[in-house]
């Protein structure tokens, strides 16, 4: 796919990965949508878009509402015309073990809200989204790109039940979009990234951070731009479908 002119939306893509990815294909000479529950971040990722000589909108966007998205898709193909890349990027975490005991005592649990928060946003939107925009790239008839984020914590990570849990959901979703769409001309892939830095890690204390740090082989966090980087070559390369790159310095969970 050629992404000059093409329409990327992206969920949760007022900052951070999202607004990285925006910027990236931006550059390409790709128009942008941007989905996201931050007014003032997507007036500024719009604004930064805007500056590299192409068209941006934002929509404010709870991923985890049907309607939302709905409502959100449609005006992205009545404002731009047309659908070409759709990017589900938006997450939370609200980590946390699922039992923690001390001698032999229950200290406390994973509650189920933790469960379904990070369920609702990291599964069930990505699933809304990539639904959403198959039947508006199907409709339109140009076929398109899936990009799905899902994560390093896809093999499990010790904290994160719900999180990992959403995003092995979310690689496996990839693999069958990718077989059930391949008709349609609509690839999917997903990109599954380590550590990198974000608002969330960047704040970190020094000496956290270099724990996060450390077990990676590469010695650091990954940027923005890289997993942006990844995210475009998923979009330009027409044989690429079905399958997670793993973006994450060689550290194994």
């Amino acid at each position: 796919m050629l992404i000059q002119d093409k329409v990327i939306a992206i969920t949760g893509g007022g900052r951070g990965l999202g607004r990285a990815m925006a910027l990236a294909f931006a550059d390409k000479g790709g128009n942008v949508a941007l989905l996201d529950l931050n007014q003032a971040d997507l007036d500024e990722t719009c604004a930064l878009v805007k500056a590299k000589g192409v068209r941006a909108a934002g929509y404010l966007t709870n991923v985890a509402k049907e309607d939302d998205v709905i409502t959100a898709l449609d005006a992205v193909v009545r404002d731009f015309g047309r659908l070409d890349v759709m990017i589900n990027n938006a997450g939370i975490t609200k980590d946390g073990l699922m039992i923690k005991a001390k001698d032999g005592e229950i200290v406390s649990k994973m509650s189920l809200d933790q469960w379904n928060a990070v369920i609702a946003v990291n599964l069930t939107g990505v699933f809304l989204g990539g639904r959403e925009a198959a039947e508006r790239m199907i409709k339109l008839g140009n076929g398109g790109v899936i990009i799905n984020i899902s994560s390093i914590s896809k093999d499990g990570n010790l904290g994160q039940t719900n999180y990992s849990a959403a995003k092995a959901g979310v690689a496996a979703m990839t693999v069958v979009w990718s077989k059930e769409l391949a008709r349609f001309g609509i690839r999917a892939g997903a990109i599954a990234p380590g550590f990198c830095a974000t608002e969330i890690l960047t704040a970190m204390r020094p000496e956290v951070l270099e724990k996060v740090t450390a077990p990676v082989p590469l010695k650091r966090l990954g940027q923005p731009e890289e997993v942006a980087h990844t995210a475009v070559y998923i979009a330009e390369n027409d044989f690429f479908t079905g399958r997670v790159v793993e973006l994450d310095g060689g550290l194994r969970l």
